[in-house]
């Protein structure tokens, strides 16, 4: 708390030109706070008064959960009766307790309320957890003011309007404040805003001038005021209200609110007044309400579910009219029925009524058509699907502790289809770490080791080269190429691939200036300027490590971070700052000697967004001026002096080197500056910042504009930018895998950029299309000039010839509010969609929704979104899969997502293997039940014809039952859960595989429409074959014909064996657990006839010793079994043969190379079929290597002719 204390004295607003103008009540008045949309007020430290209408307002209660306690039975029975099967097997439960009911309503209920009970069971825990984790959020605490000054804790739910806050260093805001003073005696503080818009650099808040006085505890005793303000909206930028304290007006702007979900950072506390609690905040007024997803096979399935009701419909109708045609011309005759004395369901006298009560009977006999246990046995799959996903050690992160986690299994399988994936930046694809890397001094460049793309693209070429030296003869041409190569590639340190930097933002490598060796150099005083800027020009603070001895520093931005680290490796530290000087300990000089320097601080212009440089003028020890500036290179060199440009060439192209590698460039330079200059033009600065008027701000930046000018250039700085550990990789693979990727972030547009370099999801040499709004007033003419933006793009991109050419999209976020309108999407669409990448920065939550809502409707294929924080909420519920971030600060996101993983990295896995299996797991899965259905469900229909329509089942009712419950439920469940086409390492190796999915090959019409007819082709091969065996001869020995019972059960076991065999030849892939649960399917049928067979004649009936007596001893059942079984699994096998010989597809390729084990005796077969199965992309690592290949491949056709002719002529 001491530190905390002596850093509070230093006035912080004295660093700040430009994020610190103050206005006072008297330069600026009052809002006009009036009419709808500004109704708030907040009476300021009386809580108790917001609980009397009108301002009833919301409690900080928060909630993201799907239902509630009073909603859960009517939203979730609403939810399962959506299921067109679950209606239709509703509709015949109550049927059955009437007298048309062919089963006993037992029977029919049963399966409903269990298939219904466990799914809302499922959705019920689901949501419990989602309610506890809202909980963690709800019962955090902080200080509130009571009374008397005192200050105790409550739970942020119990926070409201009007409540004084202290919010103390690190501490995340509970509700959206007023600032009302801060640990800095001027009022000033840092905020974190990276769960809200996802920028890492600290946004400064300041209090008003009038409030700083409360600044303890005490302060607050008898403080009151009223706050009149706008109501709840979305908007995270604007905030406009007034402050009515001791009889004045104060006017408030964005600069004093702090939101809630925004962490206050490098400040011991705050106090603040609540204005918006709970759903009234801005990060909740972004969020959107849980949605209920389904996946696209589960919507489809309700299709096919439509098509077989219609076949049900269709056979009902047919047998309702072929029994009212019986009842009507053959009742009369059937003497032994006694039609005289029947009831009205068999009355010749009145056939439509028998025919409409048939048809209710014949609706509820083919029930079997439409599969109940199908819904139950997929939920039961995708919760053990989820099961393998959660356990996937593959997916843990060991630095969190952190595993991969299904939080809703109903989307296993639409991982498996997605097309775009839409992420945010900050958290999701970076860590928020730079490493310095390189630096450029004096046109000279430093820094030996080399970024992970050069490193890539060297080691393909290599690759490259040893296939060519196979396929060539000429020796000693292949030694020149490879000399040519060599003079290419990057220079790289013999240990680079054990080198592990020891210093967190320090990667740099190079003895020529490293450990004092600067002053060697010819241009030691530029070295020294070099390094003294870094040093100097920057706005951060240092703290001591006492276990370490050695300085921190708490920077605005992780760039400034590493420029500090870096000085300070080489012997420049920064490790102190008072209000007006900053103290270097400079370890190496001239004398030998350390030396403690102090530069005097005249004025600092601090870097915007606008601007892009940051300067600082200071003066030195001997008293000279200097103006030291960094910013990028295209604002640096425009305001060089002729003389000052001495190494822009040089450094250009070093510049452009590093840009390439995929580095963040800053250029550097300085100015000496006379005393006279600077005191004329330090008079015209203060003048402009004492003005009072609209267009202070744009006196500042025009008088800071005329002193940087006529720099002189030093050099120039590369950083990487520290991305999440496998990144690149996995965007790679995913680019591999056909997805299109899209970063929607907060943060601006520079970083975003850089850090689409550093992702490579752009690259040197890609078009950059950047959509930017005009300033104007007036919206049609900004609306037209963004509509004629889009309208040129799109054409370009038409007239592209190049093959090679890859564009990228970039839009800010005031742009997209017009792009976004209904008038002009579909073009933006339209263009977006033919980029390469895509990157929207400067966009709010709401704004990443929309973009996310206009994706997924307009190109109505499978979205993704994936984030960290808060600010990503809308975005997650938006998309047909959230993907949360864990481990990261805030677990909004996590509370929101449908599956979540610690890293970014961790999403190749849950896609190109979860998702791949998932999929065809689902899409096998489903076939296989409708496929079963139909062939078992038709039999009854064929019996029927043939039994005169009677409503007669050819089957014990036992049978019935344990058709889908036990006989072939357990192999279709391990067909869904331990099916793998191929393992996860090819799946990993053959990217590729993974557009099986998005292109719905499993699943598609042509698929489920064979799998149907295979199933009618079944049924009516199992039912005539076994017709034309029995029905006109002898079965047994003695001479006997088969009885129904045992035609019935020659049947049922013909079923059996023929459903399982398909199965068997369906997988791909076996364990034991397929082994016992198929072939004991079929053990269990013969056991349990067996046993039933055993049971008293008054339950088994018919069954009585059928097994023992009848069937067993008669070859024909045995042989019968055996024709029907190959019979109906010849034409599948058929199918297959043809497919796999003539029209393999890639999973049949790779299961045979993995069969024969070329995989192992032919390393170069199976590493060129690798390199064919990735998709052709234009982003990720791949395309950045195969471009820079292209680059050097130029380059080296340009040199070998000259190589050519300087070569001696050979005697001939």
């Amino acid at each position: 708390m001491a530190g905390g204390r002596i850093r509070a004295r230093i006035r912080r607003s004295h660093l700040y030109t430009f994020s610190c103008l103050r206005p006072s009540a008297t330069e600026e008045g009052p809002h006009s706070i009036e009419g709808p949309g500004y109704s708030r007020i907040v009476h300021c430290n009386q809580p108790l008064m917001h609980k009397k209408k009108p301002l009833n307002y919301r409690s900080n209660y928060i909630s993201t959960t799907k239902y509630n306690f009073l909603t859960f039975l009517p939203k979730a029975l609403y939810e399962q009766f959506h299921r067109v099967a679950n209606l239709y097997f509703l509709g015949a439960a109550i049927v059955s307790v009437t007298p048309l009911s062919p089963f006993s309503a037992v029977s029919m209920i049963a399966p409903l309320a269990f298939v219904v009970g466990l799914s809302m069971a499922k959705e019920a825990l689901e949501d419990w957890r989602r309610f506890m984790q809202d909980m963690k959020v709800n019962t955090r605490k902080v200080k509130v003011h009571k009374e008397e000054g005192i200050f105790g804790n409550k739970s942020w739910q119990k926070v409201q309007v009007g409540d004084v806050l202290k919010v103390e260093k690190d501490q995340f805001f509970p509700a959206d404040l007023l600032l009302l003073s801060s640990s800095y005696e001027d009022g000033i503080c840092y905020v974190e805003t990276m769960n809200l818009d996802g920028e890492t650099n600290l946004k400064v808040k300041r209090a008003l001038e009038v409030t700083l006085p409360l600044d303890d505890d005490e302060a607050f005793k008898n403080f009151t005021g009223t706050i009149k303000c706008e109501d709840p909206n979305p908007s995270l930028y604007t905030f406009v209200g007034n402050l009515e304290y001791e009889r004045q007006v104060y006017p408030l702007d964005p600069s004093q609110i702090l939101l809630r979900d925004s962490k206050l950072r490098n400040t011991a506390f705050v106090y603040g007044v609540v204005i918006f609690t709970g759903h009234d905040s801005k990060v909740m007024q972004n969020a959107t309400k849980s949605p209920s997803k389904r996946s696209r096979i589960e919507r489809k399935m309700d299709y096919i579910i439509y098509v077989l009701f219609s076949l049900l419909l269709v056979i009902s109708l047919m047998s309702s009219i072929g029994f009212a045609v019986k009842t009507k011309f053959y009742m009369p005759d059937w003497w032994y029925l006694q039609p005289q004395s029947t009831d009205d369901y068999y009355n010749p006298e009145k056939p439509v009524v028998s025919g409409v009560t048939h048809l209710v009977t014949a609706l509820m006999l083919y029930g079997y058509l439409i599969p109940i246990s199908l819904y139950v046995s997929i939920e039961v799959v995708k919760v053990l699907q989820a099961t393998f996903i959660n356990q996937d050690i593959q997916m843990y992160d060991e630095e969190t502790g952190n595993p991969a986690q299904a939080r809703t299994s109903n989307l296993n399988e639409e991982l498996g289809q997605v097309d775009t994936i839409l992420s945010d930046k900050t958290g999701t694809l970076t860590c928020n770490q730079m490493d310095f890397l390189r630096c450029s001094i004096a046109g000279t460049a430093y820094g030996v080791r080399s970024s992970e793309v050069e490193l890539a693209a060297a080691q393909q070429m290599a690759i490259d080269l040893e296939d060519q030296d196979v396929e060539r003869s000429t020796v000693s041409r292949q030694k020149g190429k490879q000399q040519e190569i060599e003079l290419e590639t990057v220079v790289t340190s013999k240990d680079e691939k054990n080198y592990k930097s020891p210093i967190k933002g320090f990667s740099f490598e190079d003895s020529r200036i490293m450990k004092g060796n600067w002053l060697k150099e010819p241009k030691a005083d530029i070295i020294k300027l070099f390094f003294r800027t870094l040093a100097i020009c920057h706005t951060a603070i240092p703290e001591l490590n006492e276990e370490t001895g050695s300085y921190t520093y708490e920077a605005e931005s992780p760039d400034e971070g590493a420029f500090l680290v870096a000085a300070r490796e080489f012997g420049f530290e920064f490790f102190k700052r008072t209000q007006s000087s900053v103290f270097i300990h400079e370890r190496y000089s001239s004398s030998g000697q350390p030396i403690e320097r102090e530069f005097k601080i005249l004025n600092m212009l601090e870097f915007t967004s606008k601007r892009k440089r940051m300067t600082v003028i200071v003066r030195d020890e001997d008293g000279q001026i200097l103006l030291l500036c960094k910013g990028a290179d295209s604002i640096i060199f425009d305001r060089l002096s002729k003389n000052g440009r001495m190494y822009e060439e040089d450094t250009t192209r070093h510049l452009n080197e590093y840009g390439e590698a995929g580095l963040r460039t800053l250029a550097l330079a300085y100015r000496k500056l006379e005393e006279s200059e600077y005191s004329a033009w330090n008079n015209e600065f203060q003048k402009a910042k004492t003005s009072i008027g609209a267009d202070r701000e744009t006196m500042l930046e025009k008088v800071a504009d005329m002193m940087e000018r006529e720099l002189i250039l030093i050099g120039a700085t590369a950083v990487e930018d520290k991305l999440q550990k496998g990144v690149p990789q996995c965007i790679d693979k995913l680019a591999q895998a056909g997805l299109k990727i899209w970063v929607l972030t907060g943060d601006k547009m520079e970083t975003a950029i850089n850090i689409g370099y550093a992702c490579s999801l752009l690259r040197q040499g890609m078009k950059q299309i950047c959509i930017t709004a005009i300033s104007s007033d007036a919206k049609e003419v900004v609306k037209e000039n963004i509509l004629m933006q889009i309208t040129n793009a799109s054409q370009m991109i038409k007239l592209e010839k190049d093959p090679h050419a890859a564009f990228a999209l970039i839009i800010d976020g005031k742009t997209l509010a017009y792009a976004l309108g209904d008038d002009m999407k579909q073009q933006f669409l339209g263009l977006a969609v033919d980029c390469a990448s895509v990157i929207c920065c400067r966009v709010s939550p709401k704004q990443k929704a929309l973009v996310t809502r206009l994706v997924k409707e307009g190109t109505g294929k499978t979205t993704l979104a994936i984030g960290d924080g808060a600010n990503d909420v809308g975005m997650i519920q938006e998309a047909d899969i959230g993907v949360g971030i864990s481990g990261v600060e805030g677990m909004q996101a996590v509370m929101a997502s449908d599956f979540s993983v610690a890293q970014f990295r961790f999403l190749e896995r849950l896609l190109v293997v979860h998702g791949h299996w998932c999929y065809k797991r689902i899409a096998q899965m489903v076939c296989y039940f409708f496929y079963k259905n139909i062939a078992f469900g038709l039999t009854l229909f064929y019996f029927e014809a043939f039994t005169g329509f009677s409503g007669q089942s050819v089957y014990d009712d036992w049978y019935m039952l344990l058709f889908n419950v036990v006989l072939t439920s357990l192999p279709v469940i391990s067909l869904g859960v331990f099916e793998q086409d191929v393992s996860s390492e090819v799946c990993l190796q053959f990217p590729a595989l993974y557009q099986q999915g998005p292109r719905n090959l499993f699943f598609d019409w042509y698929r489920i429409l064979g799998w149907m007819g295979n199933g009618l082709y079944s049924s009516l091969i199992i039912f005539f074959l076994n017709i034309i065996i029995f029905y006109d001869q002898a079965f047994r020995a003695g001479g006997q014909t088969a009885d129904m019972a045992a035609l019935g059960t020659t049947m049922f076991t013909c079923i059996i064996w023929a459903l399982n065999c398909q199965i068997a030849l369906t997988m791909s892939h076996f364990t034991w657990i397929q082994h016992l649960f198929i072939w004991g399917s079929i053990v269990t049928w013969y056991l349990f006839l067996l046993v039933y067979g055993m049971v008293s004649p008054t339950i088994s009936g018919n069954a009585y010793q059928i097994l023992v007596e009848a069937l067993a001893p008669a070859p024909i059942y045995w042989s019968a079994t055996l024709l029907v079984t190959v019979a109906c699994n010849l034409p599948y096998m058929a199918h297959i043969s043809f497919q796999r010989c003539f029209h393999p597809l890639d999973h049949h390729i790779i299961q045979e190379i993995k069969y024969y084990r070329k995989d192992v005796e032919d390393q170069r077969m199976w590493s060129r079929e690798r390199s064919k199965a990735r998709q052709k992309t234009k982003i990720g690592f791949t395309a950045r290597v195969d471009a820079k290949i292209r680059q050097l491949r130029g380059r080296l056709q340009r040199k070998q002719p000259s190589l050519e002719t300087h070569s001696p002529m050979s005697p001939s």
